[in-house]
Protein backbone atom coordinates (compact mmCIF):
# COMPACT_ATOMS: atom_id res chain seq x y z
CA UNK A 1 0.00 0.00 0.00
CA UNK A 2 2.98 2.30 1.26
CA UNK A 3 4.34 1.55 -2.55
CA UNK A 4 1.29 2.85 -4.76
CA UNK A 5 0.90 5.27 -2.66
CA UNK A 6 4.05 6.86 -2.98
CA UNK A 7 4.28 5.85 -6.81
CA UNK A 8 0.71 7.88 -7.00
CA UNK A 9 2.38 10.66 -5.59
CA UNK A 10 5.75 10.49 -7.59
CA UNK A 11 3.19 10.14 -10.71
CA UNK A 12 1.48 13.53 -9.57
CA UNK A 13 4.32 15.67 -9.49
CA UNK A 14 5.64 14.35 -12.78
CA UNK A 15 2.05 15.30 -14.37
CA UNK A 16 2.42 18.92 -12.33
CA UNK A 17 6.07 19.22 -13.47
CA UNK A 18 4.87 18.12 -17.13
CA UNK A 19 2.26 20.71 -17.60
CA UNK A 20 4.49 23.49 -16.10
CA UNK A 21 6.69 22.61 -18.64
CA UNK A 22 4.13 22.66 -21.41
CA UNK A 23 2.47 25.89 -20.26
CA UNK A 24 5.99 27.75 -20.01
CA UNK A 25 6.94 26.22 -23.53
CA UNK A 26 6.99 29.34 -26.81
CA UNK A 27 3.70 29.41 -28.77
CA UNK A 28 3.15 27.65 -31.92
CA UNK A 29 4.87 30.03 -34.38
CA UNK A 30 7.79 32.06 -33.37
CA UNK A 31 7.54 36.25 -33.52
CA UNK A 32 11.56 36.38 -33.72
CA UNK A 33 11.03 37.89 -37.16
CA UNK A 34 8.85 40.70 -36.92
CA UNK A 35 7.55 42.85 -38.79
CA UNK A 36 7.18 40.03 -41.68
CA UNK A 37 6.54 42.39 -44.46
CA UNK A 38 7.83 42.06 -47.54
CA UNK A 39 11.29 43.96 -48.67
CA UNK A 40 11.27 47.19 -50.52
CA UNK A 41 14.45 46.02 -52.83
CA UNK A 42 15.83 42.58 -54.38
CA UNK A 43 19.07 43.68 -52.83
CA UNK A 44 19.63 43.88 -49.21
CA UNK A 45 19.39 47.39 -47.13
CA UNK A 46 22.44 47.05 -44.41
CA UNK A 47 23.18 49.06 -41.03
CA UNK A 48 26.51 50.02 -41.24
CA UNK A 49 26.21 52.06 -37.88
CA UNK A 50 26.38 48.76 -35.92
CA UNK A 51 29.59 47.89 -37.33
CA UNK A 52 31.39 50.85 -37.27
CA UNK A 53 32.39 51.45 -34.15
CA UNK A 54 32.90 47.76 -33.12
CA UNK A 55 34.94 47.12 -35.92
CA UNK A 56 38.17 48.40 -34.45
CA UNK A 57 40.05 48.90 -37.72
CA UNK A 58 43.41 51.27 -37.39
CA UNK A 59 42.97 51.98 -41.16
CA UNK A 60 40.20 53.40 -43.10
CA UNK A 61 39.16 50.49 -45.32
CA UNK A 62 35.50 48.95 -46.25
CA UNK A 63 33.50 47.45 -43.91
CA UNK A 64 31.93 44.90 -45.87
CA UNK A 65 31.54 43.63 -49.53
CA UNK A 66 28.69 42.30 -51.89
CA UNK A 67 28.80 39.29 -53.85
CA UNK A 68 26.38 36.93 -56.24
CA UNK A 69 25.19 33.76 -54.54
CA UNK A 70 25.93 30.90 -57.07
CA UNK A 71 25.16 27.94 -54.95
CA UNK A 72 26.16 25.26 -52.22
CA UNK A 73 28.89 22.32 -52.55
CA UNK A 74 31.22 20.67 -49.80
CA UNK A 75 34.71 20.66 -48.32
CA UNK A 76 36.89 18.60 -46.17
CA UNK A 77 38.86 20.42 -43.90
CA UNK A 78 41.03 19.89 -40.64
CA UNK A 79 39.30 21.15 -37.65
CA UNK A 80 41.49 23.75 -35.99
CA UNK A 81 38.98 24.42 -33.45
CA UNK A 82 40.72 23.83 -29.60
CA UNK A 83 38.85 21.37 -27.53
CA UNK A 84 36.76 20.53 -30.04
CA UNK A 85 35.59 16.57 -30.27
CA UNK A 86 36.86 16.13 -33.73
CA UNK A 87 40.08 18.43 -32.83
CA UNK A 88 42.58 17.98 -35.84
CA UNK A 89 40.53 15.39 -37.94
CA UNK A 90 39.44 16.23 -41.13
CA UNK A 91 35.86 16.96 -41.08
CA UNK A 92 32.63 17.61 -43.56
CA UNK A 93 31.46 20.81 -44.07
CA UNK A 94 28.77 22.36 -46.23
CA UNK A 95 29.70 25.99 -48.15
CA UNK A 96 27.84 28.57 -49.96
CA UNK A 97 29.59 29.85 -53.30
CA UNK A 98 29.31 33.28 -54.19
CA UNK A 99 30.30 34.82 -57.14
CA UNK A 100 32.17 38.28 -55.87
CA UNK A 101 33.42 40.31 -59.55
CA UNK A 102 34.97 43.72 -58.36
CA UNK A 103 32.90 46.98 -57.22
CA UNK A 104 32.73 50.39 -59.21
CA UNK A 105 33.10 52.82 -56.52
CA UNK A 106 30.74 55.38 -58.38
CA UNK A 107 30.48 58.18 -55.32
CA UNK A 108 31.19 58.91 -51.72
CA UNK A 109 27.72 59.89 -49.06
CA UNK A 110 28.82 62.16 -46.06
CA UNK A 111 26.79 61.75 -42.96
CA UNK A 112 26.47 64.14 -40.12
CA UNK A 113 24.98 63.74 -36.51
CA UNK A 114 21.56 64.79 -35.90
CA UNK A 115 19.03 64.52 -33.65
CA UNK A 116 18.16 60.46 -33.71
CA UNK A 117 20.54 59.63 -35.72
CA UNK A 118 23.08 60.24 -39.01
CA UNK A 119 21.39 62.50 -41.71
CA UNK A 120 23.12 62.51 -45.18
CA UNK A 121 24.46 66.05 -45.82
CA UNK A 122 26.39 65.84 -49.21
CA UNK A 123 27.68 63.73 -52.13
CA UNK A 124 30.42 63.34 -54.61
CA UNK A 125 30.22 61.47 -58.10
CA UNK A 126 32.69 60.02 -60.09
CA UNK A 127 32.17 61.87 -63.76
CA UNK A 128 32.85 59.23 -65.78
CA UNK A 129 30.27 57.23 -65.07
CA UNK A 130 29.79 53.98 -67.53
CA UNK A 131 26.99 53.82 -69.60
CA UNK A 132 25.15 51.28 -67.82
CA UNK A 133 25.55 52.80 -64.69
CA UNK A 134 23.46 56.35 -65.81
CA UNK A 135 20.08 54.24 -64.77
CA UNK A 136 21.20 53.38 -61.81
CA UNK A 137 22.69 56.41 -60.94
CA UNK A 138 19.12 58.49 -61.30
CA UNK A 139 17.53 55.77 -58.77
CA UNK A 140 19.52 57.96 -56.19
CA UNK A 141 17.22 61.03 -54.91
CA UNK A 142 19.03 63.94 -52.96
CA UNK A 143 22.23 64.47 -55.00
CA UNK A 144 24.24 66.98 -53.65
CA UNK A 145 27.82 68.25 -53.62
CA UNK A 146 30.23 67.04 -51.11
CA UNK A 147 31.50 70.66 -49.52
CA UNK A 148 31.03 70.17 -45.82
CA UNK A 149 34.23 70.13 -43.80
CA UNK A 150 35.84 66.96 -42.09
CA UNK A 151 35.23 68.34 -38.37
CA UNK A 152 31.77 68.48 -39.50
CA UNK A 153 31.11 65.16 -40.42
CA UNK A 154 30.15 62.01 -38.42
CA UNK A 155 30.73 59.27 -41.18
CA UNK A 156 31.49 58.67 -44.65
CA UNK A 157 30.19 56.27 -46.51
CA UNK A 158 31.24 54.74 -50.48
CA UNK A 159 28.91 54.65 -53.16
CA UNK A 160 29.39 50.88 -55.38
CA UNK A 161 27.93 49.49 -58.18
CA UNK A 162 27.96 45.75 -58.98
CA UNK A 163 29.30 44.83 -62.06
CA UNK A 164 27.23 41.74 -63.01
CA UNK A 165 28.67 41.41 -66.29
CA UNK A 166 31.98 40.22 -65.16
CA UNK A 167 29.97 37.77 -62.90
CA UNK A 168 28.73 34.09 -64.37
CA UNK A 169 24.84 35.32 -65.18
CA UNK A 170 23.29 37.50 -67.61
CA UNK A 171 21.96 40.45 -66.10
CA UNK A 172 21.62 43.38 -67.24
CA UNK A 173 20.92 46.26 -64.27
CA UNK A 174 23.60 47.12 -61.64
CA UNK A 175 22.42 47.30 -58.33
CA UNK A 176 23.57 50.76 -56.22
CA UNK A 177 24.33 50.74 -52.75
CA UNK A 178 26.52 51.91 -49.71
CA UNK A 179 29.63 50.37 -47.80
CA UNK A 180 31.14 51.72 -44.74
CA UNK A 181 34.39 52.49 -43.90
CA UNK A 182 36.12 51.83 -40.95
CA UNK A 183 38.60 53.46 -38.66
CA UNK A 184 37.55 56.64 -36.18
CA UNK A 185 39.31 59.39 -38.04
CA UNK A 186 36.87 61.25 -40.49
CA UNK A 187 39.65 62.65 -42.45
CA UNK A 188 40.98 59.66 -43.05
CA UNK A 189 37.76 58.28 -44.65
CA UNK A 190 37.07 61.13 -46.44
CA UNK A 191 40.86 60.77 -48.04
CA UNK A 192 40.00 57.21 -48.93
CA UNK A 193 37.08 57.51 -50.03
CA UNK A 194 38.18 60.52 -52.56
CA UNK A 195 41.39 58.51 -53.34
CA UNK A 196 39.27 55.37 -54.51
CA UNK A 197 36.26 57.33 -56.47
CA UNK A 198 36.38 55.62 -60.02
CA UNK A 199 38.06 52.67 -59.36
CA UNK A 200 37.74 48.96 -58.66
CA UNK A 201 37.33 47.72 -54.96
CA UNK A 202 38.02 43.84 -54.80
CA UNK A 203 37.10 41.33 -52.02
CA UNK A 204 40.82 41.00 -50.71
CA UNK A 205 40.81 44.70 -50.34
CA UNK A 206 37.82 44.43 -47.93
CA UNK A 207 37.95 40.86 -46.43
CA UNK A 208 40.31 38.23 -45.47
CA UNK A 209 39.90 34.34 -45.22
CA UNK A 210 39.36 33.38 -41.38
CA UNK A 211 37.31 36.20 -40.22
CA UNK A 212 33.46 36.14 -38.95
CA UNK A 213 30.87 38.18 -41.51
CA UNK A 214 27.27 38.81 -40.60
CA UNK A 215 25.37 37.94 -44.40
CA UNK A 216 22.52 39.87 -45.27
CA UNK A 217 19.85 39.40 -48.15
CA UNK A 218 16.60 39.31 -49.52
CA UNK A 219 15.39 35.58 -48.54
CA UNK A 220 12.93 33.37 -51.01
CA UNK A 221 9.38 34.69 -51.37
CA UNK A 222 5.99 32.79 -51.46
CA UNK A 223 3.64 35.40 -51.62
CA UNK A 224 0.59 35.71 -49.55
CA UNK A 225 0.33 32.72 -47.72
CA UNK A 226 -1.77 31.25 -44.94
CA UNK A 227 -1.53 31.14 -41.06
CA UNK A 228 -0.61 27.40 -41.77
CA UNK A 229 2.22 28.39 -43.98
CA UNK A 230 3.19 30.92 -42.37
CA UNK A 231 3.62 30.25 -38.45
CA UNK A 232 3.45 26.62 -38.72
CA UNK A 233 0.17 26.14 -36.92
CA UNK A 234 -1.34 23.16 -35.72
CA UNK A 235 -4.01 22.03 -38.79
CA UNK A 236 -7.41 21.52 -36.54
CA UNK A 237 -9.31 19.09 -36.41
CA UNK A 238 -12.46 17.15 -38.63
CA UNK A 239 -15.07 18.83 -35.84
CA UNK A 240 -13.43 21.81 -35.17
CA UNK A 241 -16.01 23.98 -37.38
CA UNK A 242 -14.70 23.16 -40.84
CA UNK A 243 -11.95 25.14 -39.90
CA UNK A 244 -9.15 23.24 -40.82
CA UNK A 245 -6.02 25.85 -41.45
CA UNK A 246 -7.78 28.50 -39.26
CA UNK A 247 -6.11 29.94 -36.16
CA UNK A 248 -9.16 29.09 -34.16
CA UNK A 249 -9.45 31.68 -31.75
CA UNK A 250 -8.60 35.54 -32.74
CA UNK A 251 -9.42 37.04 -29.45
CA UNK A 252 -11.85 38.83 -27.37
CA UNK A 253 -14.85 40.55 -28.01
CA UNK A 254 -13.74 43.34 -25.66
CA UNK A 255 -11.57 45.19 -27.10
CA UNK A 256 -12.71 45.13 -30.50
CA UNK A 257 -9.53 44.20 -32.08
CA UNK A 258 -7.34 41.39 -33.21
CA UNK A 259 -4.21 41.08 -31.27
CA UNK A 260 -1.12 41.21 -33.45
CA UNK A 261 -0.17 38.63 -31.72
CA UNK A 262 -2.42 35.98 -33.33
CA UNK A 263 -0.95 34.32 -35.99
CA UNK A 264 -3.57 35.69 -39.63
CA UNK A 265 -2.39 34.82 -43.22
CA UNK A 266 -0.21 37.87 -45.11
CA UNK A 267 3.23 37.62 -46.39
CA UNK A 268 5.30 35.07 -46.62
CA UNK A 269 9.38 35.05 -47.45
CA UNK A 270 11.27 37.92 -49.67
CA UNK A 271 12.35 39.35 -46.44
CA UNK A 272 15.75 41.17 -45.45
CA UNK A 273 17.08 38.59 -43.20
CA UNK A 274 20.82 38.66 -41.36
CA UNK A 275 22.58 36.05 -39.94
CA UNK A 276 25.57 36.12 -37.84
CA UNK A 277 28.86 35.08 -37.50
CA UNK A 278 29.57 33.50 -40.82
CA UNK A 279 33.14 32.24 -41.44
CA UNK A 280 34.43 33.35 -44.69
CA UNK A 281 36.60 30.00 -45.27
CA UNK A 282 38.47 31.29 -48.80
CA UNK A 283 38.86 34.09 -51.34
CA UNK A 284 39.73 32.73 -54.67
CA UNK A 285 40.73 33.94 -57.75
CA UNK A 286 40.00 31.16 -60.41
CA UNK A 287 36.84 29.73 -60.93
CA UNK A 288 38.04 26.66 -62.24
CA UNK A 289 38.67 25.35 -59.03
CA UNK A 290 35.32 25.52 -57.48
CA UNK A 291 32.88 25.36 -60.50
CA UNK A 292 31.18 22.01 -60.34
CA UNK A 293 30.81 19.52 -63.18
CA UNK A 294 27.92 21.16 -65.31
CA UNK A 295 28.00 24.06 -63.47
CA UNK A 296 25.86 25.68 -60.86
CA UNK A 297 21.81 24.86 -61.22
CA UNK A 298 20.37 28.13 -62.78
CA UNK A 299 23.20 30.50 -62.13
CA UNK A 300 26.44 29.37 -64.98
CA UNK A 301 29.76 28.98 -64.21
CA UNK A 302 31.64 32.03 -61.32
CA UNK A 303 34.54 33.19 -64.22
CA UNK A 304 37.00 34.42 -61.58
CA UNK A 305 36.63 35.81 -58.01
CA UNK A 306 34.71 33.44 -55.26
CA UNK A 307 34.20 33.57 -51.63
CA UNK A 308 33.21 30.31 -49.75
CA UNK A 309 31.19 30.96 -46.88
CA UNK A 310 30.35 28.34 -44.07
CA UNK A 311 27.08 26.66 -44.04
CA UNK A 312 24.03 28.55 -45.71
CA UNK A 313 23.57 32.47 -45.90
CA UNK A 314 20.09 33.82 -47.19
CA UNK A 315 18.84 34.55 -50.40
CA UNK A 316 18.52 32.52 -53.77
CA UNK A 317 20.57 32.04 -56.25
CA UNK A 318 21.70 35.45 -58.47
CA UNK A 319 20.40 37.36 -55.48
CA UNK A 320 22.69 39.89 -54.07
CA UNK A 321 24.19 38.77 -50.73
CA UNK A 322 25.93 42.37 -48.34
CA UNK A 323 28.92 40.22 -46.26
CA UNK A 324 29.82 43.16 -43.61
CA UNK A 325 32.12 42.71 -40.06
CA UNK A 326 30.87 40.80 -37.44
CA UNK A 327 28.98 43.20 -35.03
CA UNK A 328 29.41 40.31 -32.44
CA UNK A 329 31.95 37.73 -32.84
CA UNK A 330 31.84 35.17 -30.61
CA UNK A 331 34.49 32.57 -31.16
CA UNK A 332 37.85 33.66 -32.21
CA UNK A 333 39.65 32.73 -35.25
CA UNK A 334 41.27 29.62 -36.10
CA UNK A 335 43.51 28.63 -38.98
CA UNK A 336 41.99 26.95 -42.68
CA UNK A 337 43.23 24.37 -44.19
CA UNK A 338 40.58 22.99 -46.59
CA UNK A 339 41.84 19.27 -48.28
CA UNK A 340 39.06 18.44 -50.84
CA UNK A 341 36.57 20.81 -52.82
CA UNK A 342 33.82 19.08 -54.36
CA UNK A 343 33.16 19.65 -57.89
CA UNK A 344 30.89 16.75 -58.26
CA UNK A 345 27.53 17.79 -60.59
CA UNK A 346 24.61 19.51 -58.83
CA UNK A 347 22.45 18.40 -61.23
CA UNK A 348 20.80 15.72 -59.35
CA UNK A 349 22.19 12.66 -61.86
Amino acid sequence: MQNSCQRAVINIVIFEEWQMSRNRSSRCGTLQFWPRKRAKRIYPCVNWSQVGGRAKLAEAKPLGFAAFKAGMTHIHMIDARPNAPTQNKVVWRPVTVLDAPPLLVVGYRLYKQVLGGLAAVGESWFDAIPKDLDLARKTIPGKKKAESKPEELSDVRLIVATQPKKSGMAKKKPDVLELGIGGADVAKKLEYARAMLGKELSAAEALRAGEWLDATGVTKGYGFTGAVTRYHIRIQGRKDKQMHRHPGSIGSTVPRKVDWRVPMPGQHGFHTRTEFNKKLLMIGEDGSKINPAGDFMTYGRVPKTFLLIEGSVPGVTKRLVVLRKAVRPQRKEVPIDIKYISLSSKQGV
